[in-house]
């Protein structure tokens, strides 16, 4: 199923720090003018700058969603591996697998996925791939990035007296940095926990880079707009028609993955039913040269109202889960 296309959602947002915030390089430099701990750096609009790098931003997005799910599910597989109703999230640098083996053989294809935990279905395994993709943030006009450097030690906890320093960091504390989230084949109580970790990384739940723990890393998060695409769909007489298929929809549908599936491959891969949103304000229209159907919503306030909806299929989610 997954090699396949059938519906995906890129969402364009923007992340400004309201604090000092540093991602590191990784290395020092040989040039004794720099500070200890640099920013990374690249070449950008003709010159090297700041950026945000999508492993970065994906690697705190996948632990936050993570405390998500353990917290209003479970930590470990359900006692029948094949019940996809049961909403979990594993320790991906622990975790065995075991339940994705029968014997020394890996099971075929859908039960992998209606085995995995809900997180590894989103952000991947090692047996299957992700499906978040998270670009670069880099800057939207790095003449306006505001960049410091500060001083700091390490302290012994036994005698109070200077363990390592003093070191000096570089922080960037003001800029726009501009990124896009591409979610393939999903389903939308998945955009829905997307949709929760953006809003918690907003608030300042979790922050990004280094020394998060004192309180740097906090960056506030602007909505600009979200694509929601179906590939294998045609629009004809406002109906959404999927080509090979007799299935249609009203042309402000918002339609999670297993809606164009089959009902033996929905049930095979785990895909809730009836997973959709046929009354959304926004009206789909064809894609760039006349093939695909696209819906687009524009602004914060938009792209909430998207959010909002696929939170609602994220809670119906859990309820099912919960109640068996």
């Amino acid at each position: 199923m997954h090699k396949r296309f059938v519906n995906h959602c890129t969402i364009n947002l923007t992340l400004s720090p309201t604090g000092p915030i540093l991602i590191k390089s990784g290395k020092e430099g040989a040039d004794p003018t720099k500070p200890d701990m640099e920013f990374v750096e690249t070449y950008h609009q003709g010159g090297r700058s700041l950026y945000l790098p999508g492993s970065s931003l994906k690697g705190a997005i996948r632990a936050h969603a993570e405390r998500i799910v353990r917290t209003v599910g479970q930590d470990k597989p359900p006692e029948n591996p094949d019940n996809a109703d049961k909403i979990w999230a594993n320790d991906p640098l622990k975790d065995p697998y075991l339940y994705l083996q029968d014997g020394n053989k890996k099971l075929p294809a859908p039960q992998i996925y209606k085995r995995s935990s809900f997180t590894d279905k989103m952000f991947g395994n090692t047996s299957i791939a992700s499906r978040i993709r998270i670009e670069d943030a880099y800057p939207a006009n790095p003449k306006q990035l505001r960049i410091e450097e500060r001083n700091g030690v390490a302290i012994d906890r036994v005698f109070g007296s200077v363990a390592v320093g003093p070191f000096n960091y570089q922080v960037c504390t003001a800029g726009d940095f501009q990124t896009k989230i591409h979610l393939k084949n999903f389903c939308l109580g998945q955009l829905g926990l997307i949709a929760l970790v953006l809003r918690d990384l907003n608030e300042g739940w979790f922050g990004l880079g280094f020394a998060k723990s004192r309180g740097m890393g906090l960056v506030e998060v602007k909505l600009n707009s979200a694509v929601v695409t179906y590939p294998g769909c045609l629009l004809q007489d406002d109906k959404i028609c999927q080509l090979g298929t007799s299935k249609t929809w009203p042309h402000t549908s918002l339609l999670g993955a297993g809606e164009f599936l089959g009902e033996a491959e929905q049930k095979s891969y785990g895909f809730p039913a009836n997973d959709k949103d046929e009354k959304t304000p926004v009206g789909a229209k064809m894609m760039d040269l006349g093939f695909g159907v696209e819906l687009t919503w524009n602004g914060d306030t938009a792209v909430s109202d998207l959010f909002r909806r696929a939170v609602k299929a994220w809670n119906h989610m859990l309820s099912v889960g919960a109640a068996r």
